[in-house]
């Protein structure tokens, strides 16, 4: 019954800014966990943030920690992504989750209640 759909990829040029968004349908988006994955070409899926259904816990991958931020508005049923400093090789697909039992996605974890569609988003040098 619930469904996640993902906005706000696009084209940008290494260095630029991206927010990504994820608004949730359906459920009790308030006590869920969400979090977001991204995958490249060729590559796996890759974790990259998760927060907790109350806002005060998030997870990250070490290599983005500083960059890339989570946040979310449960009013409004949508987290978010916010990338800083953009690099080519973030270009990939990002996919946000949603766990029913609240905790915030993590490294490691790659079974979720809810997966959205994904949004692409392409860096250029």
């Amino acid at each position: 019954q619930v469904q996640l759909v993902e906005s706000g990829g696009g084209l940008v040029q290494a260095g630029d800014s991206l927010r990504l968004s994820c608004v949730a349908s359906g459920g009790t988006f308030t006590y869920y966990g969400v979090g977001w994955f991204r995958q490249a070409p060729g590559k796996e899926r890759e974790f990259v943030a998760g927060i907790n259904w109350s806002g005060d816990r998030t997870n990250y991958s070490d290599s983005l920690k500083g960059r890339f931020t989570i946040s979310r508005v449960n009013a409004a049923n949508t987290a978010y992504l916010r990338m800083n400093s953009l690099k080519p090789e973030d270009t990939a697909v990002y996919y946000c989750v949603a766990e029913e039992d609240g905790e915030a996605p993590t490294v490691g974890r790659y079974e979720y209640d809810y997966w959205g569609q994904g949004t692409q988003v392409t860096v250029s040098s």
